[in-house]
């Protein structure tokens, strides 16, 4: 069976160009998801249109889909390991155990993982009082006491983001790597007190609202909120790769910044594995953008059938 579109990854990206091409009611579109993903682990998002009181990554999702499935859309767990576009044109993607998917457009939406210890209370945390993107978040740790947990520079350039907002910063170099002269001198200057020592768990209330950052050492730090900055983050580009797509240097997806196609014709890319600011919004407009000139193609491809013309009474001309 070829698809006229398949899609790798069901997060936000993803789901919206599948709602996107769903809706032109002229193409057969397959999601393939492996599940989990940024997304899945974030409790609660703050700054999407229609939820101040914010909404998790799970409930878009499961909404997503059954909007997609509404509009004809189909679904397949499985996770991609190989891409390759044949001498016809059309791709072949193989699963995981060996099942082979065909298409005649391809969207990667396979976005990018963020790397943090299993530290236990952190989980039940993230997107509630524990967060990771200063742009979407960082409004809610103004003038609280927060505590920064994260890496070496990644961590520190993090820090100066998050001072512009509060006062009351402390950062806590969990896995104690070196920090350029420059940047101590920073975070002495600009007063944001420094850590380097493992972090053991969260202490929380209900769960999911920290309250102690709880050190190896012993040492409690009480703390209102918290972020994670602990630099290199899996990006998801390897299909990318095998299909001879340019990847920028830090391996996010290059592509046409009006269509969102890559240099290999009738690949799309989509959402955080994009070269942009990695936003859930952004996620979303990404994936209807994507859709939108994949249905361009597709009609090319594939030249639309017109509906029967309605009969219409003999008194109308």
């Amino acid at each position: 069976m070829t698809y006229d579109a398949i899609i790798v990854g069901g997060g936000f990206a993803g789901l919206q160009a599948a709602i996107q091409l769903g809706r032109y009611s002229v193409h057969r579109v397959l999601v393939i998801d492996a599940g989990g993903g940024r997304s899945s682990i974030c409790h609660k998002y703050h700054n999407i249109l229609g939820y101040p009181e914010g909404v998790s990554g799970e409930e878009l999702r499961q909404k997503g889909r059954r909007q997609a499935e509404t509009a004809g859309v189909e679904f397949k767990t499985d996770k991609i390991v190989k891409a390759a576009k044949q001498n016809d044109g059309l791709f072949l993607l193989t699963g995981e155990q060996g099942e082979q998917y065909i298409c005649r457009t391809l969207l990667l939406a396979t976005g990018v993982m963020d790397r943090f210890p299993e530290l236990p209370g952190l989980l039940p945390t993230l997107g509630n009082t524990v967060y990771v993107c200063p742009d979407c978040d960082g409004f809610e740790i103004k003038d609280k006491q927060t505590v920064l947990m994260g890496s070496g520079d990644a961590g520190a350039n993090m820090a100066f983001i998050l001072r512009e907002r509060t006062g009351d910063l402390t950062y806590i170099n969990h896995e104690k790597k070196p920090l350029s002269e420059e940047n101590r001198r920073r975070l002495e200057a600009e007063d944001i007190l420094y850590i380097e020592e493992p972090i053991s768990h969260l202490e929380t209330e209900n769960e999911e609202k920290i309250k102690n950052v709880v050190l190896q050492n012993g040492v409690k730090l009480p703390a209102e909120r918290g972020f994670i900055a602990f630099g290199n983050n899996p990006v998801h580009s390897e299909l990318a790769e095998q299909l001879g797509v340019s990847l920028h240097k830090n391996r996010h997806i290059e592509a046409n910044r009006r269509s969102l196609m890559t240099d290999v014709e009738h690949v799309w890319v989509a959402g955080d594995v994009a070269v942009h600011a990695e936003q859930a919004t952004v996620a979303m407009g990404d994936g209807a953008i994507a859709g939108i000139w994949m249905n361009k193609v597709l009609k090319k491809l594939n030249p639309v059938q017109l509906p029967p013309a309605r009969k219409r009474p003999s008194t109308v001309k």
